[in-house]
């Protein structure tokens, strides 16, 4: 059994995590960071939940880039080739479930 405080949660460098599960090569993984990731696409499914802060998700449907504010309890799912980069606005805390080893 695991209680995780996600908000006392802190990392060295951006985008560190935080373990929480794997269960059958679905990673669930607590990450904190205050930097924009990179853009990429998943190997399988990801779900990823703002917990703390905000988060600027860009993401490209049909060549076209677009953007959308993630707030605290918002859920962004990126299908099976939905190439995505996150942009903290801020240090922001961040749940993502993915394939296991998924960029």
């Amino acid at each position: 059994m695991k209680i995780i405080r996600s908000a006392s949660f802190t990392a060295e460098r951006a985008w560190g995590a935080l373990d929480i599960a794997n269960m059958n090569g679905i990673t669930t993984r607590l990450h904190w960071t205050d930097q924009p990731y990179k853009w990429h696409i998943n190997d399988g499914q990801e779900v990823f939940v703002v917990l703390d802060g905000e988060v600027d998700m860009h993401y490209r449907e049909n060549g076209v880039e677009q953007s959308t504010l993630l707030q605290v309890g918002d859920i962004f799912h990126a299908e099976v080739g939905t190439e995505h980069v996150a942009h903290p606005r801020g240090a922001a805390r961040v749940l993502v479930i993915e394939t296991e080893g998924s960029v």
